[in-house]
């Protein structure tokens, strides 16, 4: 099996080893990252002006503008803030990934993504599972399904699924992409800016960190464009409702430890949520009074026998996408079982390739009502199927984690 993991990998800083690590987003890259969804890199001009405005800074001509107690983490890891913005983000070695740093740092670079970045982002880390990584006494693993072809939305995607976006973000190998979903805030109810995705759409797993510049794009080329009328487009039209820097990101233990760009190791606790923030203001309005919806997360879903179906959506980029367009499968779930001392993962049939990673599955909760019940996160080297985690106390526990984060904010 091949994971859909982000087209690109997000910037790495370890979190402290609690069973949720917290990831402290500056926005650092562009690339998302899917397991199952590859693309390779590009190259990327880290040219162009710095953050909002944001508490605790000024430096009145310094164009990235950090809180002072970032500023501190920074300076300890020996990060110049303007030689980042021109460019020094682009270092990979170990210690500028910052795999061992507790918080994921992500400043904002304004104007970074612009649309012929975002147009151009369409690498995948990819993360391939073979028919080795399924042992069939591990768990319970059902049939494997038939292939669903994968649907176009409808455009406008804002009046068919406004929750989606893409996400974008930089690693190692260039400016990547994964898909994400915007949810409920326990703690701001009607203005979460909280966002769903994938493990790997946000740290790179065992053998490395953070990824860097992660953008949310919702409804990403609204109108459903091609590629080519894409290259004129002006930013209005291909991030019709802003672009949100991630300032805060949160996976699982269990993702950064045993996650990997091949295989399924950490793939049923491959979920991550994503704090954002307006790149340029948003006049006080919330990601979710932005947009006009987000998704209730339901951490005890139904069993696979008694859901009908599960829909899956996403931007795939892998051929024979171009990850420009917004599609979804409808399907039957079945299960799946990589390990037995794992949770079994949610299974349906689907041709969406990497790119697709991280985007939100959604179905019938407990209350009868559509709430998110699971992400993209692994499919095989030959697309036909996609494979979600279970969301149980793990996924509560960081999605818990970041609403209490940011509910006094």
């Amino acid at each position: 099996m091949r994971p859909i993991r982000p087209l690109f990998t997000v910037r790495n800083r370890r979190s402290a080893r609690t069973r949720t690590s917290p990831v402290a987003a500056v926005a650092l890259g562009a690339a998302l990252v899917l397991t199952a969804t590859a693309c390779g890199p590009s190259e990327d001009n880290a040219g162009g002006d710095s953050s909002s405005a944001q508490p605790g800074d000024s430096n009145g001509d310094d164009k990235i503008q950090i809180p002072d107690a970032w500023k501190d983490k920074l300076k300890e890891k020996g990060i110049d803030l303007d030689e980042w913005k021109n460019g020094a983000w682009k270092n990979w070695n170990q210690d500028d990934w910052l795999r061992e740093a507790g918080e994921f740092v992500n400043p904002i670079i304004e104007d970074l993504w612009d649309p012929d970045r975002m147009r151009d982002a369409d690498k995948n880390p990819d993360r391939g599972v073979d028919d080795s990584d399924i042992s069939g006494d591990q768990g319970v693993t059902d049939p494997t399904p038939k292939p669903v072809e994968a649907a176009a939305v409808k455009a406008p995607y804002h009046d068919q699924v406004a929750e989606s976006g893409k996400l974008f973000f930089d690693g190692p190998k260039g400016s990547m992409v994964c898909s994400a979903t915007v949810v409920k805030d326990p703690a701001h109810p009607g203005k979460s800016n909280m966002v769903w995705t994938a493990g790997h759409c946000v740290h790179a797993g065992a053998k490395g960190g953070w990824y860097r510049n992660m953008i949310f794009v919702p409804s990403y080329n609204d109108s459903g464009k091609s590629a080519e009328e894409l290259q004129n487009a002006p930013k209005e039209e291909v991030a019709p409702y802003g672009v949100w820097w991630g300032d805060w990101a949160q996976t699982s233990d269990q993702w950064i430890e045993q996650g990997g760009p091949t295989g399924g190791k950490g793939a049923p606790y491959d979920f991550a949520v994503i704090h954002v923030k307006p790149e340029k203001g948003s006049e006080g309005k919330s990601l979710e009074e932005t947009v006009g919806s987000a998704l209730p997360v339901d951490f005890n879903a139904p069993a696979v026998p008694q859901i009908d179906t599960m829909t899956a959506t996403g931007y795939p980029a892998a051929p024979p996408f171009d990850g420009q367009k917004l599609f979804q499968c409808a399907d039957k779930p079945g299960r799946l079982s990589l390990s037995k001392p794992d949770p079994t993962m949610y299974r349906v049939g689907c041709t969406m390739t990497g790119g697709s990673s991280g985007g939100g599955w959604v179905a019938k909760g407990q209350d009868g009502k559509p709430a998110l019940v699971s992400n993209t996160s692994i499919g095989p080297v030959t697309s036909g199927w996609l494979a979600g985690p279970r969301l149980g106390k793990e996924a509560k526990g960081i999605y818990s984690a970041v609403s209490k984060k940011f509910a006094d904010q």
